[in-house]
């Protein structure tokens, strides 16, 4: 059995003129969370369905549970889980009837599909919601079913587009808890996120993203020690390039992005004290985290 999960080399896929992925390579080994990092339009969706052979490439190599991609595509996909970006969920049937219905498609048996709703419907938490209809669930309640339904032919390996996509901060860390057990069962996991806390919180890795280019790739708190190592500031309600000049030598690293400066510096106190003075100004003190890593490779804050 190979011991990763996913190879891309060399990738390339343009739409026209425009080009969606240029030259990616990685790779995601059995057994973790590896994530795509970026903004909308960072071509994250294109990767996926280039994974599931769904979108044929321009150029390069996929292969898929030791399956190529798109030859093979329909091998690998029998092992794999996919939840959308955009819930596909069939409002006309219950919550119970889109997982019969649902595991069919993968040619199991009517008792074998039976056999696994009462463990789905536990491990999404709809026990109650069995008969209801899935028009009347909650948003949490369809992501937590559609990913749910991803897992009725026990895939090997989950491809999940934005899964937290639209969702309250109760039910999106519902959704974390339960991809969490996933791994721990084993289960490879290939995410697409635009959420820096989504990020931190899941991947053993990442790829960070922009426009098609892997800008970088590792494992998060190692990209954040690498790229900034240090705390940030975020000052507000002044003038930001006439406030640089006062702090600009007590940091190690100055970004402005619109009113705000995001002042990186081993002791933020001393930035503070050159700034005590200045009245109306706002002050956030933080730890490093993602998005300043996009800031500082590509000069700009994380566009959602």
């Amino acid at each position: 059995m190979p011991s990763l999960a996913i190879q891309l080399e060399g990738v390339k896929k343009s739409y026209g003129n425009n080009i969606v992925v240029d030259g990616l390579s990685f790779a995601v080994a059995r057994g973790e969370c590896f994530g795509l990092l970026g903004p909308n339009g960072a071509g994250k969706s294109t990767i996926a369905r280039m994974v599931l052979g769904m979108t044929s490439v321009d150029a390069g190599k996929i292969s898929v549970l030791g399956e190529s991609i798109p030859a093979r595509a329909r091998l690998a996909r029998v092992r794999i889980g996919v939840v959308p970006q955009f819930d596909n969920l069939d409002l006309r049937l219950t919550v119970q009837q889109n997982l019969l219905v649902f595991g069919r498609y993968f040619g199991m048996s009517a008792r074998e599909v039976e056999a696994a709703v009462p463990q789905l419907l536990a491990f999404a938490r709809l026990e109650t919601k069995a008969d209801a209809q899935v028009g009347e669930l909650s948003g949490g309640m369809k992501r937590c079913l559609t990913l749910a339904r991803a897992l009725i032919n026990d895939p090997h390996l989950l491809v999940l587009d934005e899964p937290s996509t639209g969702l309250d901060p109760h039910a999106r860390h519902l959704m974390w808890e339960r991809l969490r057990s996933l791994l721990a069962r084993g289960k490879t996991i290939l995410l697409t996120t635009h959420f820096m806390e989504e990020a931190e919180r899941l991947c053993d890795r990442l790829c960070v993203l922009e426009k098609g280019h892997k800008i970088s790739e590792g494992k998060p708190h190692t990209l954040i020690d690498e790229q900034i190592g240090c705390q940030v500031l975020e000052i507000y309600g002044g003038n930001p390039h006439e406030l640089v000049t006062l702090i600009k030598s007590y940091a190690q690293r100055i970004e402005v992005s619109g009113e705000t400066i995001f002042c990186y510096a081993s002791d933020p106190e001393q930035v503070r004290q050159q700034l005590k003075e200045r009245a109306g100004l706002r002050f956030l003190q933080r730890p490093a985290n993602l998005e300043d890593v996009f800031l500082r490779l590509t000069g700009r804050e994380m566009e959602k």
